[in-house]
């Protein structure tokens, strides 16, 4: 069984956000401290591409954009090897403009 964060990855790095959202709410649950705001902002982050591209709501995409970017705030630039404020800015960027995909 491969573990849940690199599923969660390779979910999101796809564009299957919804599927990644799943994949991340067992640790988002189990997590504590940062770990826990961390999951949280990444599941609001796939949220936010899947409402704002495949539920065609833009605005439900800003709404989940904005969410995470309160839990984010309070992650180091980097954690579980991924750029932080990067993968923002690329998912901010993407929900105008759907290509390239941003990636964890």
């Amino acid at each position: 069984m491969q573990d849940p964060w690199l599923t969660a990855k390779e979910l999101f790095n796809t564009g299957h956000y919804w599927e990644c959202h799943e994949a991340l709410e067992p640790l988002w649950l189990k997590s504590i401290g940062l770990d826990k705001h961390f999951y949280a902002g990444v599941i609001l982050l796939a949220a936010s591409l899947h409402k704002a591209h495949l539920m065609n709501s833009p605005r439900g995409g800003r709404r989940n954009y904005a969410k995470a970017l309160t839990h984010l705030a309070l992650i180091p630039d980097q954690y579980l090897g991924v750029e932080v404020r990067i993968l923002e800015a690329n998912v901010h960027r993407a929900l105008s403009n759907p290509e390239p995909k941003p990636k964890l």
